[in-house]
């Protein structure tokens, strides 16, 4: 992108606060994983990354470190389709769920980062971090999983946009334009945003 994800505009809103103020809509609240001066310009909940510069999975754990709860919602701040009503779908089934993690699932596999994982998987994945295996997929076969199939998850999005993330220029240009068209996710926020 050349420049901070989370940080751009998407609906007169930085990226990552759209983000926080959906998950504080379904949780009550939220801690953005990454301690970036202009992240903590925003005022937001943070924790530092206690796995920097090895990816996502090293955020899940930290996330997980640092949740007090015992599921945990993981969302990745560059999926700006999510919507409330998803979201609240996603943990009202990890809360009725015996599973180590509840996923969703698309035609190219899982997805871990719009995810809630259980406060017992923390070992798993610290271990598996500490084996040097950096791939979230490849830590899910390790867990007991329960999968949220194609067919359940598109009632919450009929045109395939819920899990489309944010990762060129391209994809900023299509979120801003079709979120500035009034097609925005609920965000659980009134009409001016907060």
């Amino acid at each position: 992108m050349g420049r901070e994800k989370a940080l751009l505009d998407v609906g007169g809103v930085p990226l990552i606060v759209r983000t926080v103020r959906l998950v504080e809509s379904v949780t009550g609240s939220a801690t953005v994983v990454g301690e970036t001066p202009g992240i903590r310009a925003l005022g937001l909940d943070t924790v530092a990354d206690d796995w920097p510069g090895v990816g996502p999975l090293g955020g899940i754990a930290t996330a997980l470190r640092a949740s007090r709860a015992p599921w945990s919602l993981v969302v990745a701040c560059d999926l700006p389709y999510l919507t409330k009503a998803w979201l609240e779908y996603l943990v009202s089934r990890a809360l009725a769920s015996d599973a180590d993690a509840v996923i969703a699932m698309n035609a190219s596999g899982a997805e871990p980062l719009c995810a809630a994982y259980r406060d017992s998987t923390e070992w798993a994945i610290r271990s598996a971090l500490s084996l040097g295996n950096l791939k979230v997929r490849s830590m899910l076969e390790n867990l007991r999983g329960e999968v949220i199939e194609p067919q359940e998850w598109k009632r919450f999005d009929s045109d395939g946009y819920l899990f489309k993330n944010m990762n060129s220029p391209e994809d900023y240009d299509q979120a801003r334009e079709r979120l500035g068209k009034g097609v925005a996710p609920d965000l659980g926020a009134d009409s001016d945003g907060r």
